[in-house]
């Protein structure tokens, strides 16, 4: 009986643990590029303004894999793919240090893309469908881990080794170890979605609603949208500041970098202090509380009566934001339905890049046309516009009680 009590509590904590491990992963390579680039062009022999070749690939490749998530999911199982993704992944990296020619790592790139929006895409569908609120918050809490490993590894690779292959070869290892981990945990996502008894509700998983009849739906457009502008306005911030900070209002680089990384760091402190508290509050009154505040930090930006509030104001929006993302997917089925749930994550990691490099792109060409000063006027106005869309999202969702949850029949 307790060897049996044992097995359960593993099939319940393994799951989890992969899933932390699993985003862990995915934010190591994000972390390499910026870091090794200046070697690997040189390697290569090829301009400084190439990279932008390798992240469109991997762009494109994230968002194939990530819009047909869905349809993947039902077909191959949570488990198998996640397994299938980190192989692609972690062999596509280990390429990388492999190939001859700049061409061959470009089209690595779109591989290297596939299995993360895979990864990104087929986990967060499976958390939101098994995963509490916080639970959730630290999945992507997991995410800001990677993507701190990664510098470390890539800086200590080309300052004691100096080789860029070397950190890239250590983290498609660690791809090729999950890979192995999610294949032979097969039982225990296969467990985990296994069908429901009579009378207890289906998960998202269950469902095996055809990609062509969510997208025919306008709920998931406008959920996608959500996604589109919440990451736009994220990736924005980080991108531009250090610049607004340095170029537009005369800082110090030492004191603009602090103010940069304070950013960031509020961002992970949130998400992790997020999850004590995501249950008791709702996703509905973290997002909504989180992008009001956002709005009131980002405002506060642009008026800037003083030095001290760009600190103020940078701190106060990333530990505001820092919840958004993860409770907008866990409240995924409250705004479209358990039915289209599964595809609806799928297209809304999809948008995610775009979001990320469209919208950082068009502020940067504004900054350039008019002042860096359109910065934070644009976030703010972003926050404003997420905050009101947010709201007409849960208007015409599916029946639904206060806090975004569905009323028990």
């Amino acid at each position: 009986m307790n060897q049996s009590l044992s097995s359960k509590n593993l099939a319940r904590l393994g799951p989890v643990l992969l899933a932390y491990a699993a985003f862990v992963a995915l934010g190591m390579p994000d972390g390499l590029l910026g870091i090794a680039w200046p070697s690997m062009r040189a390697d290569f022999g090829i301009p400084l303004d190439a990279i932008g070749m390798l992240l469109f690939a991997s762009v494109a490749g994230y968002i194939i894999s990530s819009f047909l998530s869905g349809a993947l999911v039902a077909r191959l199982g949570v488990g198998r793919l996640l397994a299938i993704s980190c192989a692609l992944t972690g062999a596509a990296l280990f390429g990388y240090t492999l190939v001859p020619t700049w061409w061959m790592l470009v089209a690595l790139g779109a591989v290297a893309g596939m299995g993360a929006g895979a990864i990104d895409a087929g986990m967060n569908t499976y958390a939101a469908a098994h995963f509490s609120e916080g639970l959730v918050q630290w999945l992507h809490a997991s995410y800001g881990i990677g993507i701190t490993l990664g510098p470390i590894i890539i800086t200590t690779a080309l300052t004691n080794f100096d080789s860029w292959r070397l950190g890239y070869r250590v983290v498609a290892g660690f791809q090729l170890l999950m890979a192995v981990a999610f294949m032979f945990s097969l039982v225990w996502w296969s467990d985990q979605k296994s069908t429901p008894a009579a009378g207890a509700e289906k998960r998202l998983t269950d469902y095996k609603t055809p990609l062509r009849e969510t997208m025919r739906q306008p709920r998931p457009w406008l959920s996608a949208l959500l996604f589109f502008l919440y990451v736009g306005a994220e990736a924005s911030l980080g991108t531009w500041a250090f610049s607004l900070l340095t170029e537009a209002r005369g800082l110090p680089e030492s004191q603009a970098g602090f103010v940069t990384g304070s950013y960031w760091a509020m961002f992970t402190v949130g998400r992790i202090l997020a999850g004590l508290y995501a249950r008791r509050l709702g996703v509905n009154t973290l997002v909504q509380a989180g992008l009001g505040l956002a709005f009131l930090g980002a405002a506060l930006l642009w008026w800037n009566p003083s030095p001290m509030t760009n600190l103020v104001a940078v701190a106060v929006i990333g530990i505001a934001i820092a919840p958004v993302f993860p409770a907008m997917i866990s409240g995924t089925s409250r705004r479209v339905g358990d039915h289209m749930a599964a595809n609806t994550i799928g297209m809304q990691m999809a948008v995610t890049g775009l979001g990320a490099a469209g919208i950082s792109s068009l502020i940067g060409v504004l900054a350039n046309r008019f002042s860096l000063e359109v910065v934070p006027i644009c976030v703010t106005l972003l926050f404003l516009a997420l905050l009101l869309l947010y709201r007409l999202a849960m208007a015409v969702s599916p029946s639904v009680g206060r806090d975004g949850i569905p009323p028990k029949p």
